[in-house]
């Protein structure tokens, strides 16, 4: 899953920023924090870089959950997990549905409640100025029929 922004955000794009931004999202409905997986942000790693020619939002179709975004300027790791995690707006817990008309996976990605790994990475596209920012979890989250928490 995919998004992009043009919104240009001067926050860190460390290991630890992407792990606040994901843990305060999963604070916020009782989920227990996710861990950085050295594996799996090198997959994540891996992918970027294949994505740099184009920065085109296709997903891996690899073996783990993934998030995905782009944005110009000085778009961060900490801006695509906040555009991720904007989508709560439109998630309703209590039918495990979304509204209508609207995306929210990738915040149920964020806080689904098994996925305990993560791993990221942020390269500049080559075709322009753009960003493109990849999370992978493991184990993957959006299992129809489960709720994330």
């Amino acid at each position: 899953m995919g998004l992009r922004s043009k919104t240009p955000n001067n926050a860190q794009n460390s290991q630890q920023d992407y792990l606040d931004t994901h843990n305060a999202a999963r604070a916020e409905v009782g989920v227990a924090n996710i861990i950085w997986n050295a594996t799996v942000a090198a997959y994540a790693k891996n992918y970027a870089n294949q994505r740099k020619a184009d920065c085109n939002l296709v997903n891996s179709g690899g073996p783990y959950g993934e998030n995905l975004a782009k944005g110009s300027g000085t778009f961060s790791g900490t801006a695509a997990v906040n555009l991720w995690v904007a989508q709560k707006a439109y998630y309703d817990y209590a039918t495990n549905t979304c509204a209508g008309g609207h995306v929210c996976g990738h915040y149920t990605q964020v806080v689904w409640s098994n996925s305990n790994q993560l791993g990221c990475a942020r390269v500049q596209c080559t075709n322009n100025s753009w960003w493109f920012v990849i999370c992978s979890y493991y184990s993957s989250g959006n299992i129809n029929g489960q709720s994330p928490y």
